[in-house]
């Protein structure tokens, strides 16, 4: 075993055993290298690549075909290579109709050094938005596929996008996921839950660790969210957008008023330096944060 295979499979195994630790953890989204080795920095124990964040920084609107395959799996590994933490990523709907497509995103995921990714249920169209049940769970059994044929184990994700997509059947969502854990998902997602009966519903229906997506307007801590049953807990393009924010903001002050206190709250250029220097992938682990 090559020490690049090595290190993905020591990574593999670390992201696995984190969705059995005893508390949940924060998997947040980079997206980009710099904002990897930032997160890095900080502790946290894993990373997820977020599709809207990609796109909104190559200043496209996120959505369904925005992005390539190659996109979206050259971003992920530029942020793979950018740290020594395990790294799942937003695979969208797979890049593909077939169960043959899925599978080979799939295994092209792994050849960029993920060690993990989600595939939806979505369909990309306004007009119907979310796949027939049966062909959702076909394309999952083929992402499951992919994964046990490779020699780590590469943890799928089953996202199912009812609420994301406008659709706000909770049973329905459960159904889906339940079809997806006998499918052989490893983690159950389904993005965009109103509250927190809804989330409880879901994790009490699975056998599996439900993902949950936070950084919106739910008041919940990952203290709330453990109570709740949940495993893991990312946040999309929250960051991003906070970053896009913030950026809007000091724009605005200077257009309007000729000011520049946003400056007070920019890190310091010595302090990004640093982070960026000691988060680097053959910097020494720093202690995960949940």
């Amino acid at each position: 075993m090559s020490r690049t295979h090595h290190d993905q499979h020591r990574k593999a195994l670390v992201f696995r055993d984190l969705h059995t630790g005893a508390e949940p953890f924060v998997v947040p989204n980079p997206w980009d290298a710099g904002t990897a080795r930032i997160l890095a920095d900080l502790g946290f124990a894993a990373l997820a690549t977020t599709g809207a964040g990609l796109a909104h920084s190559l200043g496209r609107p996120d959505g369904a075909n925005r992005l390539t395959r190659e996109e979206i799996l050259g971003n992920a590994q530029s942020i793979v290579t950018a740290t020594h933490l395990p790294v799942t990523a937003d695979l969208e709907s797979g890049f593909g109709d077939t169960p043959e497509e899925i599978a080979e995103t799939i295994r092209l995921a792994a050849h960029a050094g993920l060690v993990g990714g989600s595939v939806e249920d979505s369909t990309g169209r306004a007009d119907d938005p979310v796949r027939p049940l049966e062909e959702a769970v076909e394309r999952v059994a083929a992402a499951v596929a992919a994964a046990r044929e490779l020699d780590f184990p590469f943890t799928v994700t089953a996202r199912a996008e009812n609420f994301f997509q406008g659709r706000p059947d909770l049973d329905d969502t459960i159904r889906r996921l339940q079809a997806y854990q006998e499918a052989g998902a490893d983690v159950l997602y389904a993005p965009a839950l109103p509250d927190a009966d809804a989330i409880r519903a879901v994790c009490s229906a699975v056998d599996r660790p439900v993902n949950v997506l936070m950084g919106g307007p739910l008041p919940l801590s990952v203290t709330d969210l453990a109570k709740l049953g949940v495993r893991r807990i990312s946040v999309g393009s929250a960051m991003s957008r906070a970053a896009f924010g913030a950026l809007y903001r000091a724009a605005r002050e200077i257009r309007d008023h000729g000011t520049f206190t946003f400056g007070a709250d920019a890190l310091p250029y010595a302090e990004v330096n640093a982070m960026l220097a000691s988060a680097g992938p053959d910097a020494p682990e720093s202690e995960p944060t949940p």
